[in-house]
């Protein structure tokens, strides 16, 4: 095939204000790869990944295709909850670097044409950000304790907590402090909640979107978006009662409609930039209508469909989740955006080799039979073959795109890690992600089979890596045209190419395990979840992409088309 055929490079030609609008739309369809920076790559050999080893594989990253990276925090951090909890936003973790790295880091990254969106995590500091050890310091009725959420505690003495309520990762969400007083972490007990309430607290996440974007940073990926405001009018409701309360914009926690006056203070500081700055919600949300404020134009610009992690291989379960997320990004002018994996769910070639969620045990015990990785309960090579079928099939959809490090190259999760070297706050205190944590899908990368650490850096890494991960170092797939590696860049070139008007059309099957569907361009996308091979009989179309079995899309595949034009 020929790619001159296919776009017009020559972007001087074209006129200065198409060229500002696809500067400012750039993130609608892009390709985002997210780097979590502790596990990615080490350049000084201490065992955590830092800037410098990220800067150390801007080739591999542009090789492989993307239009951006999302960098997972790097800031001072104590990791209580794997650099979420976050002592100061205008800096670098000194064990990762520092601001001169990240400028030189952000630098390499443009001139490869990558752009950068970088995590903010609003919600919470660390207990160790300097505003919380001043409202520890200051005592009851201080302006630096009405930064956060401090409460009096009930019973005689107040040695109760003000309310039953448990955090996200297990356990009470309230802890008491010397003076007797409690604060609230909807998280870790290391990661109190701030007070939005508080000015001081919105002026100062404006100065730190500033402070970034005047670095370079083009975006921001916002922790827990739903969660900043709160009401906590007294009486406060108990457990039982806050979990009957409607996600409806009036819960006292979460997803609440005065949110988005913070989001809208927020679109105007990224509106002084050119091109504007753009933003993407994490907001585990109760429907689509209270997605869309999220993804408003006058807010974030942008919400994260998860729908797909919550699905089974489901040829019925995709076909609904995509109509349904293409119906909900054009009602609000947005795009939506595709993730299988990240940082905080099981890897999807694991997902997927495991029984069906509905019928899926959890934890038996002390073992995670759900994710147990190639070490457990699991069809290794099935799940692969779903994981890359359905990679092709999100490449080739409108919208944006996330991907995690390492699913480019098949990672299978990683249960086998003991509980002394386990690092994930939701582990150790019983909440959620399926009784064992996220650690597993956060095992620094194999880049190298023969080396020490698999070429991570050093001779340990921070996570335990298995033997296993020889196979998938990223030395032995770039050798082999066959390899995940090799599809996920081949993918990506081709999608680049062909990538077009924010549309498909669905296009009948007669197999309800199949399913097909083509873009304006005349760029068809078929997925057969089943495992009977599927007839391709237009003989005007040339596969570009997938493979077939004498003219068949073999079982739990994908294969791409064009028009015969495109073909060699």
């Amino acid at each position: 095939m020929t790619d001159a055929l296919l776009v017009d490079t020559d972007t001087d030609t074209e006129p200065a204000d198409a060229r500002r609008t696809a500067a400012a739309t750039w993130w609608r369809q892009a390709a985002v790869y997210q780097i979590y920076p502790r596990s990615f790559a080490d350049a000084d050999g201490d065992g955590l990944g830092d800037l410098p080893g990220i800067r150390s594989r801007v080739d591999y990253l542009a090789d492989l295709g993307i239009d951006a990276v999302w960098l997972s925090p790097f800031y001072p951090s104590a990791l209580a909850d794997g650099g979420y909890d976050v002592a100061d936003y205008r800096d670098v973790d000194p064990r990762l670097g520092t601001l001169e790295d990240f400028d030189e880091l952000i630098a390499a990254l443009h001139e490869r044409g990558i752009r950068v969106i970088v995590d903010i995590v609003p919600n919470h500091t660390s207990d160790l950000h300097e505003w919380f050890q001043e409202a520890l310091a200051a005592g009851r009725g201080s302006s630096a304790r009405d930064r956060y959420v401090f409460r009096e505690g009930k019973g005689a003495s107040g040695e109760e907590p003000p309310t039953d309520w448990e955090s996200v990762f297990g356990g009470p969400a309230w802890e008491r402090v010397e003076d007797g007083q409690w604060y609230f972490h909807n998280f870790a007990t290391e990661q109190p909640d701030l007070n939005w309430d508080h000015p001081e607290v919105r002026e100062d996440f404006l100065k730190t979107l500033r402070f970034w974007s005047d670095r370079g940073v083009d975006g921001f990926r916002i922790d827990v978006a739903h969660m900043l405001t709160k009401d906590l009018t007294e009486p406060l409701p108990s457990r039982a009662e806050l979990e009957l309360m409607p996600q409806d914009g009036t819960h006292p926690l979460l997803d609440r409609d005065d949110v988005h006056e913070v989001y809208a203070e927020w679109r105007r500081v990224f509106e002084e930039y050119d091109p504007p700055r753009t933003a993407v919600a994490e907001a585990w949300v109760g429907s689509p209508e209270r997605r869309a404020k999220y993804a408003s134009a006058e807010g974030l610009g942008q919400a994260f469909n998860f729908d797909l992690l919550e699905a089974d291989f489901d040829a019925a379960e995709f076909r609904t989740v995509i109509t349904d997320n293409l119906a909900q990004a054009a009602g609000t002018g947005s795009s939506t955006t595709w993730v299988l994996s990240n940082h905080d769910v099981t890897r999807h070639a694991t997902r997927y080799g495991l029984p069906p969620l509905a019928g899926r045990p959890v934890k038996q015990g002390t073992e995670w039979v759900a994710a147990g990785g190639p070490e457990g309960d699991i069809d290794r090579d099935r799940g692969l073959r779903r994981a890359r079928a359905a990679t092709l099939l999100l490449l080739g959809l409108p919208g944006s795109t996330y991907l995690y490090q390492g699913e480019e190259l098949g990672l299978q999760e990683v249960a086998a890690i003991t509980a002394e070297q386990r690092q994930d706050p939701a582990f150790f205190r019983g909440g959620e992600y399926d009784g064992l944590g996220r650690d597993g899908c956060r095992v620094p990368l194999p880049w190298s089979a023969d080396r020490p650490a698999f070429g991570f850096g050093g001779a340990v890494a921070h996570l335990p890596q298995p033997a296993w991960f020889a196979e998938y170092a990223v030395d032995v797939e770039a050798a082999d045209p066959n390899s995940t590696l090799s599809l996920y860049r081949e993918a990506l070139r081709l999608r680049r190419l062909l990538q077009t008007e924010e549309r498909l059309e669905w296009i009948e099957t007669g197999r309800p395990d199949v399913v097909r569907f083509v873009r304006p361009n005349g760029w068809q996308v078929l997925t057969n979840f089943g495992t009977e091979p599927f007839p391709l009989e237009a003989e005007h179309d040339a596969v570009v992409l997938g493979s077939l079995q004498a003219g068949a899309v073999p079982g739990e595949s994908t294969v791409w088309t064009m028009p015969d034009v495109l073909s060699e």
